[in-house]
C-alpha cells in the first residue's frame, strides 16, 4: 500500500471507489473521515471498523466541508490523504437537459474538487507531505454523447489537476488524477438506456473498484500523476507524447 499517513479524508465516500477506499485504509490502521450525503450509504461504509468516522456533508458547501476538516484534523492529527471522489453522473441529451441540472453536475463534480483541495491541501504543502488523489474520469479526455455535463465537468476537473500538480510539483505532496473508464460502481446506475457508447468498451464494466484503488497506489509509488487503468491506458500514452513536450516548455518559459 502506498498511504504513509495515519489520516485520511474521502469524499464520496458512502458509495462505489470512494467507500471502497475508505474501507481499504481503514483495514490498514488508517483513520478515515467518509464524507457523502448517502448517509445510508455511510453507514454501510463504516460497519464494522473503529477507524472510520462518517460525516453527511454535500461537498458544494465550502464552509460546511471545512469545519468537518477542522473537526477531523482536530481528533485525530494532520490529513495525510484526500480523495475527492464525490460525483453524479445523469445522462441525456444535452440541449434536453435542465440548464439546473448542468450546473449542479458541475458544482458536485468540479466545485465539490475545488472546496475540498481548498479545505486540505495548504496544510499539505505546508508540511510537504501527503497524497492529493482527484477523480476525473476517461471521459474527461474523451467526451461522449449524451453526456455533455459530465464530460464538461471531468474536463475541468482533469485541467484544474494537471495544473495544480505542475505548480506543485516540487512540493513534498504527492498528486495523482485518476480517469478511468467505466467501473461497476451505482455511478454507472444513474444512466439512461440512450448511453450505448459504453457498451462498444471491450473491458465494459469490468474493472472493479479494488483494480483502479490499486492501480492509484502503484501509481503514486511510481511517481506518475496520471491513472489510467484498463483501456484509459492508450488514452494516457496517445496523450502524454504531447502533453509532456507542452510542459517541459511551460516549466521552461515559466521558471517553476
Amino acid at each position: 500500500m502506498a498511504f504513509r499517513g495515519k489520516v485520511a479524508l474521502v469524499t464520496g465516500g458512502g458509495s462505489g471507489m470512494g467507500q471502497r477506499m475508505c474501507q481499504r485504509m481503514a483495514e490498514q490502521g488508517v483513520k478515515v473521515a467518509a464524507l457523502d450525503l448517502n448517509e445510508a450509504g455511510l453507514e454501510e461504509t463504516a460497519k464494522g471498523s473503529d477507524n472510520i468516522t462518517t460525516f453527511a456533508c454535500d461537498v458544494t458547501d465550502a464552509d460546511a466541508l471545512r469545519t468537518i476538516v477542522d473537526k477531523v484534523e482536530s481528533d485525530h492529527g494532520p490529513i495525510d490523504r484526500f480523495a475527492a471522489a464525490a460525483g453524479i453522473m445523469p445522462s441525456g441529451l444535452t440541449i434536453e437537459m435542465e440548464p439546473e441540472t448542468i450546473f449542479k453536475v458541475m458544482d458536485v463534480n468540479f466545485k465539490g474538487v475545488v472546496n475540498t483541495v481548498h479545505a486540505i491541501l495548504p496544510g499539505m504543502l505546508e508540511r510537504r507531505f501527503g497524497d492529493a488523489i482527484i477523480f476525473s474520469s476517461l471521459m474527461g479526455h474523451t467526451p461522449a454523447m449524451y453526456l455533455g455535463a459530465y464530460c464538461a465537468s471531468k474536463h475541468a476537473v482533469k485541467s484544474y489537476a494537471e495544473i495544480l500538480y505542475h505548480e506543485n510539483r516540487d512540493s513534498g505532496v504527492r498528486f495523482a488524477c485518476v480517469c478511468p473508464p467505466a467501473v461497476k460502481t451505482p455511478l454507472v446506475n444513474q444512466l439512461g438506456p440512450e448511453v450505448k457508447s459504453l457498451d462498444a468498451m471491450p473491458d465494459r464494466f469490468n474493472l472493479t473498484a479494488d483494480l483502479v484503488l490499486d492501480a492509484i497506489e502503484k501509481d503514486l509509488d511510481k511517481g506518475r500523476f496520471w491513472v489510467m487503468p484498463g483501456i484509459a491506458g492508450a488514452s494516457a500514452k496517445a496523450y502524454g507524447l504531447s502533453n509532456s513536450f507542452h510542459w517541459y516548455n511551460l516549466h521552461k518559459i515559466e521558471g517553476r
